[in-house]
């Protein structure tokens, strides 16, 4: 039996013709392709590829840091920030279902030595007073607490969002007490574009921020991870022990310019669509739904009698790829799912239900 290792596709299973599983599943669009093949490129490791320096260039203009880097995945960016911000022993604070501690494998342990104090709150977020109430006096007999860090959007929460005004209080009360801050930015333009504020002012103050393009906004890969000069250089060094190092990685960084250029103003199309997902399945006896701030759709089918994991398996059978999450139902939705797919997708569920 394999553990780590991920199943390929079950050939004899009906073909996916929705997917929700997540915003990772997107494709290139045509337009992101053609962006890729005609990338100007060069060696990015000796600092002479031009299309990964334009990106880095967009991501800490866009995020008002002093410099930026491209690297492969949001996940590297998380643990490189850590390795960076933190030295072996010290302490973490984050929301207990953060990204850092439900979803790396363990890396900031593993790789940094770091304790990772998961704090108390709803939907995926903390309050700035538990944060306050989760500070101890510097003392020899606990560990350093040198990081605090914020998911934005909340996945687990839901795809909620954290307040701009919760974000710098969280941001006074760490500089008041010698902490850094780190931003996971996975989902940041998703919140940018459902409040209206800008990824500049929604991480004013904060230490080190990134944001994921292969998620809603569509890129095969990578992330961009931005911060001071000084950081950033750090994180370069990290970067090199890690793997995380490229040759033409202009390709991909492409691709990742062309989504900051046509895929988020789109965001809100996905974010309308999860609102209508989630009236649609309410109106069924027996569902029940979190209302979603962004393009997150978590609910449960056990008031219908029916358990998540039957539900998912149900689903499956119709070509509707889709997952269990910490016990609830997640749907994402994305620039490959149309308002017809969501449709379809509540008259599958409601016709599931109706069978049990």
């Amino acid at each position: 039996m394999t553990y780590y290792t991920p199943a390929r596709r079950d050939l004899k299973a009906p073909p996916v013709r929705i997917n929700l599983l997540s915003d990772t599943q997107t494709r290139p669009t045509p337009g992101m392709r053609e962006a890729m093949a005609r990338a100007e490129v060069g060696d990015e490791q000796v600092g002479d590829d031009p299309s990964a320096n334009l990106l880095c260039d967009r991501v800490a203009e866009l995020m008002g840091k002093e410099a930026a880097v491209f690297l492969p995945s949001g996940t590297m960016c998380n643990v490189t920030a850590t390795l960076v911000h933190c030295r072996p022993g010290d302490e973490i604070l984050a929301q207990f279902s953060a990204h850092i501690i439900a979803r790396e494998g363990g890396a900031h342990a593993a790789l940094g030595g770091f304790q990772i104090t998961p704090l108390h709150g709803a939907d995926g977020k903390f309050t700035p007073d538990t944060f306050r109430a989760a500070l101890h006096p510097r003392t020899r007999y606990q560990p350093p607490q040198t990081l605090v860090s914020a998911e934005q959007t909340a996945n687990i929460g839901g795809g909620t969002i954290w307040k701009k005004a919760d974000l710098d209080e969280v941001v006074k009360i760490a500089k008041a007490n010698g902490l850094a801050t780190h931003m996971d930015g996975a989902r940041l333009l998703n919140a940018t574009v459902a409040t209206g504020i800008s990824a500049r002012d929604m991480t004013a103050g904060w230490d080190s921020a990134w944001i994921d393009f292969s998620k809603g906004l569509g890129a095969p890969i990578g992330a961009v991870i931005a911060g001071t000069r000084d950081f950033i250089d750090e994180v370069w060094r990290w970067k090199q022990r890690l793997g995380g190092s490229m040759r033409q990685s202009g390709i991909c960084a492409a691709a990742c310019t062309y989504a900051l250029d046509h895929h988020v103003d789109r965001l809100a199309e996905d974010h309308a669509n999860a609102r209508t997902l989630a009236r649609g399945l309410s109106q069924i006896q027996g569902i029940e739904v979190q209302e979603p701030e962004t393009n997150l759709v978590f609910f449960k089918p056990d008031g219908a009698g029916i358990s998540a994991a039957d539900m998912v398996a149900a689903l499956n059978k119709r070509g509707v790829q889709i997952a269990v999450m910490d016990g609830r139902i997640r749907a994402c939705t994305h620039l490959d799912v149309t308002a017809a797919q969501i449709e379809e997708m509540i008259g599958h569920v409601r016709e599931i239900a109706r069978v049990v």
